[in-house]
């Protein structure tokens, strides 16, 4: 997510020009937006006339640029756009304010958004600045004889290292193992989540058994994916495959999944963990929440003593974060959500147990 513009206006509230360019991005933004938000970007859009004199003829879409008052959010994770419907409150045509308009907001669009933002969608947004910043994936291409080595961010690729080296065994076989070993120093100095391996034959296998025996945590980020060619062929073959949003998910999900288990270790042995509403809120209160486990969809309920469970949301995850507690959201369409969820969709790992 580039984060492109930020400035005060009236109200107390803010507006940030951004910039989705992952289907992640718009993913976090669906729970940045809330009803009476104020939204702003170009569209197309086909004219309404309230003059009796010229009808509407239903024809070609106009481009323009609108904002609109937000009612409804809508994430369509299979046609890789966010549905953002309102009444248009400006426009590049008033003979359209007024009119209800919907926003399909894709990749790559540049969206205005105008609102008070909470601290938990501020996190959002950093979280996904961050993950366009600092790469999280790197694929590795190799064949007999030649090695690439490219990081992935949600903008795209970039080519990190190129290695050569002989090819065959037999004599060859140490001058091989060289050009691994060189592959495994590039890709151990690299600050990344997970390393795709990818080629064709069986060279790739060979350098992963390598890897396996003399650079075991590298070989422990390694998913392998077969590919016709190496270098930038290669890169896109994997990320035409999806290879790189399926392992991005999957270290996403092993995240979560770590959380609940330390959670459910601390339960059963009665230690240091708080789950539900109430046990949560008063942990915040005494400052005893090391982080806070919190499920997407309890973020966009209502808040305050009407709501559903009759807390702040919003203040809990202020009071965590003001007493030096870390936040982590998780996804309602995953495992390690679903468990949260019959937990209460809230639970805190604690600094200290609470009697």
């Amino acid at each position: 997510m580039q984060i492109k513009d930020r400035e005060r206006v009236e109200g107390g509230r803010e507006r940030l020009t951004v910039v989705p360019e992952s289907l992640d991005d718009l993913w976090h933004l669906q729970y940045v937006l809330e009803p009476g938000d104020r939204v702003a970007g170009d569209t197309t859009r086909r004219i309404q006339r309230n003059d009796e004199q010229m009808r509407d003829t239903g024809g070609e879409r106009e481009p323009m640029w609108v904002a609109i008052a937000v009612d409804t959010i809508e994430f369509h994770k299979f046609a890789n756009r966010l549905r953002v419907g309102g009444e248009i409150v400006a426009c590049s045509r008033e003979d359209q304010l007024g009119f209800h308009h919907t926003l399909n907001v894709e990749e790559r669009e540049e969206l205005s958004i105008e609102k008070r933002f909470k601290p938990d969608q501020e996190a959002r947004l950093e979280e996904a600045e961050e993950a366009t910043e600092n790469p999280d994936v790197a694929i590795a291409t190799v064949e007999e004889g030649q090695a690439h080595v490219h990081t992935v961010a949600q903008y795209g690729t970039e080519e990190r290292a190129t290695l050569t080296g002989p090819t065959g065994k037999g004599e060859f076989a140490r001058e091989r193992s060289e050009l691994f070993a060189e592959l495994g120093q590039v890709l151990e100095r690299m600050d990344v989540d997970a390393i795709i391996l990818a080629g064709p034959g069986f060279t790739k296998q060979d350098a992963y058994k390598y890897l396996e025996q003399n650079h075991s945590q590298v070989a422990d980020q390694i998913t392998m994916v077969d590919t016709s060619g190496v270098g930038d062929r290669g890169v896109h073959e994997v990320l035409k495959r999806g290879a790189v949003a399926d392992v991005q998910q999957e270290t996403r999900i092993e995240s979560e999944a770590e959380y609940i288990d330390e959670l459910t270790k601390r339960m059963a042995e009665g230690a240091k963990a708080a789950y539900g509403p109430e046990q949560v809120q008063q942990a915040a209160e005494y400052g005893a929440i090391e982080r806070l486990l919190i499920l997407d969809d309890k973020l966009r309920q209502e808040r305050g003593p009407d709501g559903e469970w009759g807390l702040d949301v919003n203040q809990l995850v202020r009071t965590t974060e003001q007493k030096g507690g870390e936040v982590t959201v998780f996804s309602s369409e995953f495992p390690p959500g679903q468990q949260l969820s019959n937990l209460g969709g809230v639970a805190a790992l604690l600094r200290y147990r609470l009697e």
